[in-house]
C-alpha cells in the first residue's frame, strides 16, 4: 500500500507507515527542492524559475541540481531513522501497520477536533507473534498471462540483431498497455536510441484495452484493425501507431469514435494515425509526438507543449486550453472551430507554405497506413480544401520562433 499527499518530513512518513503504508509518494516537496516556487503558472509558459516552460530565456533561470533532490531524501531518511530509534524499530518492515504507537493529541481544544473519532484509523490489526504486517499477501496481477510476452518472443530476432520482424495478434479489451513490456526490453538493450524505425511490425485485430501502445519506444510500428480504449499512446516515446476500423465495419470512420479519451497523454515523440474520431482530451500534455485524427471531443490539445496535431474534422469545446507549444491544424469543414477554441494563449492563423508541405506529407502517410477516405479526398482536392484549414499557433511559442529567426 502506498500513501501520498503532502508528505514533507520524515515524521510524515513514519506516521503513514504506522498506519499501514509500505511505500510513500513524495512529489511536491521534491519539486520544491528541485527549484519550483509554486507559482502555479505551469500552463502559461511563464514559469519564472524555468521549471515548466519552453522559453529558452526562462529556462536559463533554472538553478536546480540533482544533488538538491538527493539531499531532501537523505534528510527524510535520517529523520525517519531517528524516530524509529526512539520507538525501538530496526527496520521499516517492522513498523508497518503498528498503529498502537500512534496517539491522538489531547491538548487541542477546538470544538471540531474534540468530536473527531480516530478509533477506526488507529485500530490495531491482529498479527501473529513475531510477524509483521508488511506485504502480508502477495498480489497476482496476472503478468504471466499478458499479451506482451508473446510480442517479446515474436520480436526476439529484432531484439538480438535489429532484423525486421512481422506478426499478427488477436486482441480483446482486457489486453492493456500493449507494447509497454516490449518497449522495456528494447530500452534495456538499446537505451533511449531504441531500434531503427519499423524494426518491429505487428498488426492487431480486435478491441484493444486501455493504454494501447503506452510508452512505446522507437523501432516499434503497430497497426490495429478495430478500436481501442482510453489512453492510446500514453507517454509515446518514438513508436508509430496506426488505428483504423475493421474491414467488415460499415461505419463511416470520420463520423465515429474508434479510440477513447486522453490519447497521447504526455507523449514525447512518435506518430499516431487514427482513421476515425477520438474521445476527449486528445494529446493532453503532448510534448513532441505527431498525430493525425479525423475528429475529437472536448479539451483537445490541452496543456500541449510541443509536437503536431492534424485534426481532419470537428473538435469539441475548449480546444487548446493552456496550449503553450506545438502546432495544430484543424480541417474546419463545418465552420464551427473558432467558437470551440480557447484563444487565451493561441492565435488562429492561415496556412503558410511550410504548413501546406507538412500537412500534405502527413495526409499521404495517413492514407498509406490507414487508407483514410477523408484524407484522400482532401489531398485530391487540395487546391479548394486547403482554405478550410486553420492553424492553431501558441503566441509565446510563435514569439520564441521569431526571435530565433532574427538571431539566425
Amino acid at each position: 500500500m502506498q500513501a501520498d499527499g503532502q508528505m514533507k518530513t520524515g515524521r510524515d512518513l513514519v506516521i503513514a507507515t504506522l498506519l499501514g503504508a509500505e511505500e510513500w509518494g513524495v512529489a511536491t516537496a521534491a519539486l520544491v527542492a528541485g527549484g519550483c516556487i509554486m507559482m502555479r503558472k505551469c500552463h502559461l509558459n511563464t514559469c519564472p524559475v524555468g521549471v515548466a516552460t519552453q522559453d529558452p530565456e526562462l529556462r536559463k533561470l533554472f538553478s536546480g541540481k540533482p544533488e538538491d533532490i538527493v539531499n531532501l531524501f537523505q534528510f527524510l531518511a535520517e529523520e525517519m531513522r531517528e524516530i524509529m530509534a526512539e520507538l525501538g524499530f530496526r527496520t521499516i518492515n517492522e513498523m508497518v501497520g503498528r498503529a498502537q504507537f500512534l496517539k491522538k493529541r489531547e491538548d487541542i481544544q477546538h470544538w471540531k477536533a474534540n468530536k473527531i473519532d480516530f478509533s477506526g484509523i488507529l485500530h490495531v490489526a491482529r498479527n501473529a507473534t513475531g510477524e509483521t504486517l508488511y506485504n502480508t499477501e502477495e498480489q497476482d496481477h496476472g503478468m504471466s498471462m499478458i499479451l506482451d510476452w508473446g510480442l517479446v518472443k515474436q520480436a526476439k530476432l529484432a531484439l538480438d540483431t535489429k532484423t525486421p520482424v512481422f506478426g499478427t495478434f488477436l486482441v480483446k479489451n482486457t489486453d492493456r498497455t500493449i507494447g509497454t513490456l516490449l518497449s522495456n526490453e528494447i530500452s534495456k538493450l538499446y537505451g533511449a536510441e531504441g531500434l531503427p524505425d519499423n524494426t518491429i511490425n505487428f498488426k492487431f485485430e480486435g478491441s484493444a484495452g486501455q493504454s494501447f501502445g503506452a510508452f512505446n519506444t522507437k523501432g516499434i510500428s503497430f497497426e490495429l484493425e478495430g478500436e481501442a480504449n482510453d489512453y492510446v499512446g500514453k507517454g509515446l516515446s518514438g513508436a508509430q501507431l496506426a488505428i483504423y476500423p475493421a474491414k467488415v465495419s460499415t461505419l463511416v470512420p470520420h463520423d465515429n469514435i474508434i479510440i477513447g479519451n486522453v490519447a497521447l497523454y504526455g507523449a514525447t515523440s512518435g506518430h499516431l494515425f487514427i482513421n476515425g474520431m477520438a474521445g476527449e482530451r486528445f494529446a493532453v500534455r503532448n510534448s513532441g509526438a505527431t498525430a493525425v485524427v479525423e475528429g475529437i471531443g472536448d479539451h483537445g490539445c490541452e496543456y500541449m507543449t510541443g509536437g503536431k496535431a492534424l485534426i481532419l474534422g470537428s473538435t469539441g469545446r475548449n480546444f487548446a486550453a493552456g496550449m503553450s507549444g506545438g502546432i495544430a491544424w484543424i480541417y474546419d469543414i463545418n465552420g464551427t472551430f473558432r467558437e470551440n477554441c480557447n484563444q487565451e494563449m493561441v492565435d488562429l492563423d492561415p496556412l503558410e507554405s511550410e504548413d501546406e508541405t507538412t500537412i500534405i506529407a502527413l495526409l499521404k502517410r495517413h492514407i498509406l497506413l490507414t487508407n483514410s477516405e477523408r484524407a484522400s479526398y482532401i489531398l485530391n482536392n487540395w487546391a479548394t480544401e486547403k482554405v478550410r484549414f486553420i492553424k492553431v499557433f501558441p503566441r509565446e511559442y510563435k514569439n520564441v520562433l521569431r526571435k530565433k529567426l532574427v538571431v539566425a
